[in-house]
């Protein structure tokens, strides 16, 4: 498939199809490759919730894991 080189600002870039896109499943990022003689864009194979668990081990351990007190009743009033 050849695509145009297109101004972009002061740099230049390139559209993808709608049916490349959509096929591939990209959405905002693709991670490229360059080598001596092309560009490879190939889709990022990011997993949902990646680095949670991780992320939550160490709000446990610095003890940033409890609920803080939420006021409750009439008296209370929550300010926007």
């Amino acid at each position: 498939m050849i695509v145009s080189v297109v101004s972009i600002g002061n740099s230049r870039g390139i559209r993808l199809p709608k049916m490349v896109l959509e096929s591939l499943a990209i959405k905002d990022k693709v991670e490229m490759e360059v080598t001596e003689t092309s560009i490879v864009l190939k889709p990022l194979q990011e997993a949902p919730r990646q680095g949670w668990q991780e992320a939550f081990t160490q709000m446990h351990l610095q003890g940033e894991d409890m609920l803080e007190d939420i006021p409750t009743g009439e008296d209370f009033e929550w300010e926007w």
